[in-house]
């Protein structure tokens, strides 16, 4: 809770409405005293609480707001005490039932309605009526309850504090009167401005000449603001030139008066700033040279105003009184307001008002200036990109290339699937590991096999003994039978030798291993017949395999045909994504006829030579790669989609 304590008790008796000598203060009295009162709202606000207190016989009020910049009063946030009566003197501590008011804020914010809340002094006992009641009353606004009004009343009679708020609540709207006066006094001043503004505007009017015009504004101007001299100065070229004087018909640039007139007019101009001197404590622009002009021509008090049109300094008003009457920010607004009705007419006249050769060269020089100099700078410009895009797309040739996704591909490539169903065992190498031929990549689970060939043994070798049995006892016939069905079994021992064998999965060829998932997270998995389990290929030689889109391909069938009928390569170059920097060069050995949809996309593959090959190339990366076609004229180049576009469009 924060406490505004902006007056002195001194301060608000004075302001309290004071008694006549002829017969005592009525209600009537004080209500019409407030009701015409035209001090500070500061003043205004202990005044009210003052006759509150009176007409409600309450002990003390005060007026409380919503704290600025703090949370929504009805979610409980902080509040601004505005005023107290009686006052508080300084650093004493708020009384019990101010603070109880504001903890009672938030719920009167919240309902918007006028509450009555005991207050319960420390030494009251449990369950005891409180003695004093706090009658809390809203200040609506147009956006809601934005403040309350918190009265102490000591008195526990219903029928009383019932009398208590009809009062409060109804002399709680001579805020709003108040509110209404200094609005409607607020609205007087903007006249009373606009009206001398006005008047300003018409003794300029009243001539049609440049130095009359002149002469009645310097003239009006320190009449009205009871200047001692007021300047006129208008830009020509870089500099500022006087060109009117209040009461004086003429003058030449060569008085030293002058000369520090347009001295301080050219550092008004410079900042683009209005400069007061003496200079306001917290002022962050520069007036040497109005001081200077004080201290020779003065002492006076210094105001420089730049005059705008459409947005563009073209003079200064310059504005001297004693120094013992220094400008007020208040009496800068009129002043403002009458040098902006007034810069247009001015400005006009002084460009028009001159002998005609005059006129005429400043006509030239402004038509030349807009034609070399730098306004209009964009039409320029586009005058000149306009041309030079021309003259490019005409003469300038750059290179034609057929851009396309490339994916590097390896020469060759061995698939290792697995040889028959079976679980894995045990796995040796990883995905990018370098292998020999030879080398054993994973075991599979022999142990079936390894009992079905002891039982095929068992098999075989009871086959030959029947056939031996049949021999020695000359049954031809049963010894042809076992002896054939020994030959079967031998041929079913030696498969399952084979398969045994195939069991210890080895490396066909010498390279890497370039897919595959890592087998070692799957160790006991059963895998079934045919199902990759490596990949490998020797890395030494790669090449890629392009992506051109249908509308391309033809030009590069072309241009492949006419460099095979000259003996000569196609050539382009790739860059992977990995490293864009480095340009990999290609021939082009192959494209196939038959196209693929890619990304809802018909395109061409296009089978390249690698003619380099670095270490940091693995098949399956992706970039782009731009085959050299030959050169062609920019204009072919940047239209040539769109014109082909048009054509199958408004083809019939």
């Amino acid at each position: 809770m924060r406490i505004d304590r902006t007056q002195t008790p001194q301060q608000d008796q004075q302001q309290q409405p004071a008694p006549r000598a002829d017969r005592p203060v009525t209600v009537a009295d004080i209500i019409d005293r407030l009701s015409r009162f035209s001090g500070p709202p500061e003043d205004f606000l202990v005044n009210m609480l003052y006759a509150q207190c009176l007409i409600a016989a309450a002990e003390g009020g005060a007026i409380i707001r919503g704290g600025r910049g703090d949370p929504d009063p009805q979610e409980g946030g902080g509040f601004q005490i505005l005023a107290v009566y009686p006052p508080l003197t300084e650093g004493a501590a708020a009384p019990l039932w101010l603070a109880q008011a504001v903890e009672s804020a938030p719920a009167v914010f919240a309902s918007g309605t006028t509450e009555i809340r005991p207050v319960h002094e420390p030494e009251d006992l449990y369950g005891q009526a409180a003695r004093r009641n706090l009658v809390l009353v809203p200040i609506r606004g147009d956006t809601g309850v934005r403040g309350l009004e918190a009265f102490v009343v000591e008195t526990g009679d219903a029928g009383v504090l019932a009398v208590c708020r009809e009062r409060l609540e109804i002399s709680s709207s001579l805020l709003s009167l108040y509110e209404m006066r200094l609005t409607l006094q607020h609205r007087q001043l903007d006249m009373r401005r606009l009206r001398t503004a006005m008047e300003t505007l018409a003794a300029v009017n009243e001539h049609d000449r440049f130095a009359g015009a002149a002469m009645a504004f310097c003239n009006e101007v320190a009449s009205r603001w009871q200047a001692s001299r007021v300047g006129l100065g208008f830009l020509r070229g870089r500099y500022v030139h006087l060109r009117g004087l209040s009461h004086t018909e003429k003058f030449s640039r060569k008085m030293k008066l002058v000369q520090e007139i347009e001295a301080a007019m050219e550092e008004c101009l410079d900042q683009d700033i209005e400069v007061i001197y003496p200079p306001v404590p917290e002022a962050a622009y520069v007036s040497r040279a109005a001081a200077d002009l004080s201290a020779h021509q003065g002492p006076s008090a210094i105001v420089s105003m730049p005059l705008r049109r459409a947005g563009e300094v073209v003079g200064v008003l310059i504005i001297e009184r004693p120094s013992d009457r220094p400008f007020a920010l208040e009496e800068l607004e009129p002043l403002r307001l009458a040098t902006d009705l007034n810069t247009a007419r001015l400005a006009n006249l002084n460009e028009h008002d001159r002998w005609f050769g005059v006129r005429a060269a400043a006509a030239v020089r402004k038509a030349m200036a807009g034609f070399l100099g730098p306004k209009h700078t964009w039409i320029k410009l586009i005058a000149i990109g306009v041309v030079a895009l021309v003259l490019l797309l005409t003469f300038g040739r750059g290179d034609y290339n057929i851009e396309g996704a490339s994916v590097i591909q390896p020469v060759e490539r061995r698939v290792i699937p697995a040889p028959f169903e079976s679980r894995l065992q045990d796995v040796l190498v990883k995905p990018g590991d370098p292998v020999e031929k030879g080398t054993l990549l994973a075991q599979l689970d022999v142990s079936k096999l390894v009992s079905t060939l002891e039982s095929k043994k068992a098999e075989r070798l009871g086959a030959v003994k029947r056939a031996d049995q049949a021999r020695r006892d000359g049954k031809l016939g049963d010894m042809v039978i076992a002896q054939a069905e020994a030959d079967k079994i031998t041929a079913d021992i030696d498969l399952v030798n084979l398969r045994i064998k195939e069991g210890s999965v080895v490396a066909p060829i010498t390279g890497t291993i370039v897919s595959g998932e890592d087998l070692h997270r799957q160790i006991g998995r059963t895998f079934e017949l045919g199902v990759v389990l490596f990949e490998v290929a020797p890395l030494e030689e790669l090449r890629a395999e392009l992506s051109v889109p249908e509308d391309q391909v033809g030009d590069l069938v072309l241009a492949y045909d006419e460099a095979r009928k000259q003996g000569k390569d196609l050539r382009g170059e790739l860059a992977g994504g990995q490293h864009p920097e480095i340009r990999v060069p290609f021939v082009v050995e192959r494209v196939y006829p038959m196209a693929e949809m890619v990304s809802q996309k018909n395109v061409f593959k296009v089978r390249v030579r690698l003619e380099k090959v670095h270490s940091w190339m693995l098949p399956g990366m992706e970039g782009i790669a731009k085959v050299q076609i030959g050169r062609r004229s920019f204009g072919w180049l940047w239209t040539r989609q769109l014109i082909n576009w048009v054509r199958m469009k408004l083809w019939m």
